[in-house]
Order: C-alpha cells, then sequence, then structure tokens
C-alpha cells in the first residue's frame, strides 16, 4: 500500500459484518482494475438455486457515466463520489437461452444437454416478469456477496435502491425484462460513517 492508501484490510469474514458502514463521501482515488474484477468474481461465488447464475454486473467507472447515472438516481452524491459504482441486476432470459452455460462440464455433454433441457422445463411455463422475479431473488443474495468483498478488500460501499429503474435500463442499454438488485457505490470511505444501530437478536429471532 501507498501512504495514501487508506484501506483497512479485515481480518475475517466476521470482521467485515461488523465494520461495514454505508458511505456516501469517498477519496478520489481510482480502484485498481484488478480490484473491481476481484469483486465481481467473489460476488459471483454467491449460492443460485440450480446454480442457474442469473446475476450480472455493470462497473461505472466514467464520469461521464456516473454523472448520467446520478441524475436518474434522484440526485445522490454518492454515484458520482464514488471512483467506481456497480449495477447489479439479474437477466433470468439469458439464462434461459444460455442454460448450458449453467451446467458443469466435467458432467460430459450428455448431462449437460439433459441438465440444460431440465431447466428450461422448470421456468418456462412461467412468464417473462415471473422469472425475473424469481432470478431476482437470487441477486440479491449476490449483491450481499458484493457488499462483504468490497469490505474484505478494504473498501467502502454505499447499497442504493433509490433510483429510475426504466432511466437506468435506458441509460445502460438494458432490456426490459432485467431486474435490479441494486446500485453500489464503491470506493476508498472519506468519512467514518453513522455506527449501527440493530435489533437485538431476541427482538428479532424466535427460538424453537
Amino acid at each position: 500500500m501507498t501512504s495514501t492508501d487508506t484501506r483497512r484490510i479485515p481480518a475475517s469474514v466476521t470482521e467485515a459484518i461488523e465494520i461495514r458502514r454505508s458511505i456516501r463521501k469517498f477519496v478520489q482515488q481510482p480502484i485498481p482494475e484488478a480490484d473491481l474484477r476481484e469483486l465481481v468474481r467473489l460476488a459471483g461465488l454467491a449460492p443460485t438455486a440450480f446454480n442457474v447464475q442469473p446475476t450480472r454486473f455493470i462497473v461505472i467507472t466514467d464520469p461521464q457515466m456516473k454523472a448520467k447515472l446520478q441524475e436518474v438516481s434522484y440526485n445522490q452524491a454518492q454515484v458520482t463520489s464514488a471512483p467506481a459504482v456497480f449495477v447489479v441486476y439479474s437477466d433470468m432470459e439469458d439464462v434461459m437461452t444460455n442454460a448450458e452455460e449453467t451446467i458443469h462440464p466435467g458432467m460430459g455433454a450428455d448431462q449437460v444437454a439433459t441438465r440444460a433441457a431440465g431447466l428450461r422445463a422448470n421456468f418456462q411455463n412461467q412468464d417473462v416478469a415471473q422469472r425475473g422475479q424469481w432470478a431476482l431473488a437470487q441477486a440479491n443474495i449476490t449483491f450481499g456477496f458484493l457488499m462483504l468483498a468490497a469490505t474484505g478488500l478494504g473498501y467502502s460501499s454505499s447499497p442504493m435502491l433509490g433510483f429510475q429503474p426504466d432511466k437506468v435500463r435506458e441509460l445502460l442499454g438494458l432490456p426490459e425484462h432485467v431486474q435490479f438488485a441494486g446500485i453500489l457505490p464503491v470506493g476508498i470511505a472519506a468519512e467514518e460513517g453513522f455506527p449501527h444501530h440493530r435489533h437485538s437478536v431476541e427482538r428479532i429471532t424466535k427460538f424453537i
């Protein structure tokens, strides 16, 4: 690390969970492409039912594109403050078209074909919207992994649902059927963030 690199590398997943804060002001320091790729790789390890892997990512570092995204995100400042912004969405229609890609190649060609056909059969009676909602539940898990991966690499983030989906689709050239898990600005924190205020285990849990 250089002297200007203020990242703190957590020692464990537990620490990453405990120190994560929603940060809206970031140090104006680019994120190396290798780190951006590693964040996608780690998030992509999230589990998905049938291993469908419907989550897709757009990583925005271009200042002009971030400014346009901010406009359709109710002008939230963290979009342009962060050196990188991840747009995370699900695309189940891509999965349906390319179902063979979800099957482990070690199973052999016959099993790949059989299992891909079975996957398509599981969803063919659902309409596009139903499939999209199902895939979104998978993408939401991946979104959580992405936040923890960012913290694990010493970065901070700010999960966002405050944006106009139709305008984001138009801006990024995405098809109408995709569903957004969220937008995640990522960078080195330039503020402390608020301390956690969470319900107790007793408030939210029943042990049976």
